[in-house]
């Protein structure tokens, strides 16, 4: 599916207000009327991630003059968080909207299209997706899944999590209980973290508790409203395991083949704006947050280097583990890290220099 009106009138995401979902174009016959429910992994209460979806609702229903309905439904009401995939698959919702590394454990693969550790950032991410041959390598995988998929949206890098106690060492990993699962959990349990997985209920109490020493969830703005702070003072930063995590719609092939190529479009290009606008939002929000948690008491960390490099041995040592076991894997990884280190080498020349300056020069000027 080409992304015309993507390329063309938002330059791969960056002008949101050059954004404009076009309206249907008159054809010799009427078009249907069309109602469809959308079941999300996330709950209301995570309003950024939720907020996607409101806004493709909306567009496409002003785009389509009404004829087109998406009936939205939270994480729990159709269907639990992580069966969005089989959902959409199974036919039991026309769509749904979720983060594919919840599925890893059906294929390792389908991380690529959210993040996978120390991959790419989210304009990465993206230019990966439209430009770099990305979308082509997931739409294959997504199809075998009787999925069509499309981004909608990103949170930008996350944070590392929360920690009851302080970092120095890959030594003070050692035992450490944290809630972190998927490709993050397993490169943590190369680095001998005891991998937890846990719904968001249980995620507070568990803490509380010290039934778990840590938690990875999103960054300021969603992790104050669960009180981290108040049970786990150290806030570690960056979330190597999610530099640029992506969210997508997914809809159920059948479905998707069955719709007016106009109402097609609306989706496409609504995906798209939702997409651009939870990067910005985020971009906005975790700053109040940020402050509002530091000046609480929170104690903000970097990992240390040593952390770092090790976890990022421990991440491509998991890789080749992957490709020589899953050929879908291995598919994708090899050109998907071609583009990374290209990437990587353009970023470091004008990106990295201009941010590192800025950066840290912040309040001087």
């Amino acid at each position: 599916m080409e992304r015309r009106s993507f390329l063309k009138q938002a330059g791969a995401g960056l002008a949101v207000g050059a954004m404009a979902v076009p309206a249907v174009a008159a054809g010799s016959s009427p078009l249907p009327s069309i109602k469809w429910k959308l079941a999300s992994s996330f709950p209301k209460s995570l309003d950024t991630l939720f907020k996607a979806i409101e806004t493709v609702s909306q567009h496409v229903k002003t785009s389509t003059g009404g004829k087109f309905d998406i009936q939205l439904f939270a994480a729990g009401e159709i269907v639990p968080s992580a069966a969005v995939l089989d959902a959409v698959k199974d036919g039991t919702v026309e769509m749904g909207h979720s983060a594919s590394y919840y599925y890893v454990g059906k294929d390792p693969s389908f991380a690529f299209d959210c993040a996978v550790p120390f991959g790419l950032n989210s304009r990465q991410q993206s230019a990966w997706m439209w430009s770099g041959g990305g979308m082509p390598l997931l739409r294959d995988l997504f199809k075998s899944y009787n999925i069509y998929n499309i981004p909608c949206g990103n949170t930008g890098t996350q944070m590392g999590g929360w920690f009851r106690k302080e970092i120095k060492s890959v030594a003070d990993l050692k035992g450490l209980k944290m809630r972190i699962a998927g490709i993050a959990g397993q490169v943590m349990g190369k680095l001998g973290v005891v991998g937890q997985q846990m719904g968001p209920a249980d995620i507070y109490p568990s803490l509380e508790k010290g039934t778990i020493d840590a938690v990875e969830w999103v960054g300021p703005y969603d992790d104050e409203k669960f009180g981290f702070a108040r049970v786990a003072k150290y806030y570690y930063y960056p979330g190597f395991w999610e530099a640029g995590p992506q969210l997508s719609i997914y809809v159920n092939l059948k479905k998707w083949g069955e719709l007016p190529r106009e109402y097609q479009q609306a989706l496409e290009d609504a995906c798209a704006y939702a997409h651009v606008q939870m990067q910005a939002d985020y971009d906005v929000k975790n700053v109040a947050a940020l402050r509002r948690l530091v000046a609480g008491g929170t104690q903000l960390r970097e990992f240390p280097r040593e952390v770092m490099v090790a976890a990022q041995d421990a991440t491509f040592e998991l890789y080749k583990e992957f490709s020589e076991k899953y050929p879908n894997f291995k598919k994708i990884y090899e050109p998907w890290k071609k583009f990374r280190d290209d990437e990587y080498l353009w970023f470091k020349v004008a990106e990295r220099a201009f941010d590192s300056f800025v950066t840290s020069q912040a309040g001087r000027k």
